[in-house]
C-alpha cells in the first residue's frame, strides 16, 4: 500500500520559515519524481516544486529564491525548506509521486495546512 505523509506545517508569521516532510512508503521511492504542489481557498492545486530522481528541481516562479526542494533516497523522503513566507503561501502543501513507466503511477498525500498570518 502506498503512503506519502506530509508533516511540518502549521501557523507561521510572515517572513518566517517552516520544513515540510513528506515519508513515502509502498513505492521504489528513488525512481520516482517527488513533488510539492500547493491548494489555497477557493483556488485550483498548483506546482510548487519537483525533484527527480537524479536531483533536479524545477520551482515555481512565485517561490524561486524562497523555497528549496530536497529529496533522501536512503530515507524515502522529501522536503520543502519555506523561507521568507508571505501570507499568499497560505493553502494545504500535497507531496506527490509520480511515475511514467508503461503506465502512470501518481500517488498524493493527505495534506498539510501552512498558515502565513499576523
Amino acid at each position: 500500500q502506498v503512503q506519502l505523509v506530509e508533516s511540518g506545517g502549521g501557523l507561521v508569521q510572515p517572513g518566517g520559515s517552516l520544513r515540510l516532510s513528506c515519508a513515502a512508503s509502498g513505492i521504489f521511492f528513488s525512481v520516482y519524481v517527488m513533488g510539492w504542489y500547493r491548494q489555497a481557498p477557493g483556488k485550483q492545486r498548483e506546482l510548487v516544486a519537483t525533484i527527480t530522481s537524479g536531483g533536479a528541481t524545477n520551482l515555481a516562479d512565485s517561490v524561486k529564491g524562497r523555497f528549496t526542494i530536497s529529496r533522501d533516497n536512503a530515507k524515502n523522503m522529501v522536503y520543502l525548506q519555506m523561507s521568507n513566507l508571505k501570507p499568499e503561501d497560505t493553502a494545504v502543501y500535497y507531496c506527490n509521486a509520480d511515475r511514467w513507466d508503461t503506465i502512470r503511477r501518481n500517488y498524493w498525500g493527505q495534506g498539510t495546512q501552512v498558515t502565513v498570518s499576523s
